[in-house]
């Protein structure tokens, strides 16, 4: 009886310590001052168990919400901080950082506009990038390195990866945007706002917004630098961007995961997505 209770105050003891090192730390209020775009611009960081009591240096994870949300988006709504405790409890994802930047301030989304007058990608690039891989312990190289993230965020993430597929070993879209799918769609976008747009600008942005146009636009050397998985619910209304991408990268044989699953554009599905994408992104930080 002696050793029994002594076995279960050790476990009584032991247990505060196990569950502290299991947790992580999510932190949705942060910011930093940006030149580019004139302002201060908010972000989320997810810190994996044990970041705080190691040394090492991590893997990074950038996590793009989507139109209307805020770097507060994947925190609140995406259960970040649980699903990706779980994941990483469980073994199926290694401990990495995951960054979560805010896109919905001053004007929404993640590319730079068409007229150069706002220009939210060169911030990411120039300015978001290299402060948090600096303030954090992440690995600044390609093959830690990875983006993912869900409608107007999926959008970034094919836009960003297709633009420097030298930077992300992995992109993950989830129920993506894809831009405008044809040029007459890009000037319906961008003379709603602006009439008078020149042609001109509107090729050049849409050949620079355009995923399929980015797809049938990479150079051959450049179609496995990336690794690609493709998420979309067959419920959802962006359902047909997601497939011509897919079309387009079968036609020019770029390796790619995709995936239909039964759901719609709803933060019940991205939930769903969130292990899978950790999963994947995992492989290719653990060298697969």
């Amino acid at each position: 009886m002696k050793k029994q209770l002594q076995f279960v105050l050790c476990c009584l003891f032991a247990l505060p310590m196990f569950t502290f090192s299991q947790t992580g730390k999510v932190m949705d209020n942060l910011s930093m001052t940006s030149k580019i775009l004139k302002m201060e611009r908010k972000y989320a960081v997810y810190l994996p168990p044990g970041y705080e009591n190691s040394d090492r240096s991590y893997p990074v994870l950038y996590l793009l919400h989507g139109g209307g949300d805020d770097q507060t988006g994947w925190v609140q709504f995406g259960e970040v901080l649980r699903i990706a405790d779980k994941a990483i409890n469980e073994g199926t994802a290694t401990p990495m950082v995951i960054i979560m930047p805010d896109a919905n301030t001053g004007q929404r989304g993640y590319s730079n506009n068409a007229t150069g007058t706002w220009r939210y990608e060169d911030f990411f690039f120039e300015e978001l990038m290299p402060m948090v891989e600096k303030k954090y312990r992440i690995k600044a190289e390609k093959r830690y390195r990875a983006i993912s993230g869900l409608s107007m965020g999926g959008d970034g993430t094919f836009t960003y990866a297709l633009h420097h597929p030298e930077l992300f070993s992995s992109a993950c879209p989830l129920s993506a945007g894809t831009g405008p799918l044809t040029i007459d769609d890009a000037k319906t976008r961008l003379r709603k706002d602006n009439p008078t747009m020149a042609d001109s600008l509107i090729l050049k942005y849409y050949n620079r917004q355009s995923v399929p146009a980015l797809v049938n636009a990479l150079p051959d050397t450049l179609k496995k630098a990336v690794r690609w998985y493709i998420d979309c619910g067959d419920d959802d209304f962006l359902y047909e961007g997601n497939a011509l991408v897919h079309i387009a990268m079968r036609k020019r044989e770029i390796p790619h995961e995709y995936r239909v699953r039964d759901g719609a554009h709803n933060w019940t599905y991205w939930r769903k997505s969130l292990p899978d994408v950790l999963e994947f992104v995992s492989q290719a930080f653990h060298q697969y």
